[in-house]
């Protein structure tokens, strides 16, 4: 069975992002256009779809994590170096609300459910992207047929 740490992070990102936008419940706020997505950050993203993204890559830690991740969490990994001008750089976390809203709006989609400790993800997320996953392993072996034997 494929799973989603057989395939690569970056086209497994993408294409969830896709199916992501197919999804009712996950919508970007109005805001989003104009939002930083952490105080290290000088700029907005420049991808108007940055939201379906960073959605993606959330049920992906979720689903290669083996415990719960709160929105703390994900602030540390979302998180970078800021840039102080002439003073040193020091680590700062990722915003916190455009996490804490991608969350809600999964775990409104039924993909992701809360516990006490954090957040998990839920059987039909689970099933979402072992499907996705998949998808991506057929299309690996039908470029290279000589990497059928991994998946």
């Amino acid at each position: 069975m494929v799973t989603v740490a057989d395939v690569p992070a970056d086209k497994f990102i993408e294409r969830l992002a896709a199916r992501l936008k197919n999804i009712e419940q996950v919508k970007p706020p109005e805001w989003t256009l104009y939002a930083k997505t952490g105080v290290s950050r000088e700029r907005p993203p420049d991808d108007p779809n940055w939201w379906y993204t960073r959605a993606a890559s959330i049920l992906r830690k979720l689903y290669l994590s083996e415990e719960p991740i709160g929105v703390g969490a994900f602030r540390v990994i979302y998180g970078g170096r800021k840039r102080n001008g002439v003073r040193p750089a020091h680590f700062a976390e990722g915003g916190g609300s455009n996490i804490r809203r991608i969350l809600q709006q999964l775990e409104q989609a039924g993909l992701v459910k809360s516990t006490g400790r954090g957040r998990v993800l839920s059987p039909k997320g689970r099933s979402l992207l072992d499907e996705v996953a998949k998808e991506i392993a057929n299309e690996i072996v039908k470029e290279r047929p000589e990497l059928a034997k991994y998946f």
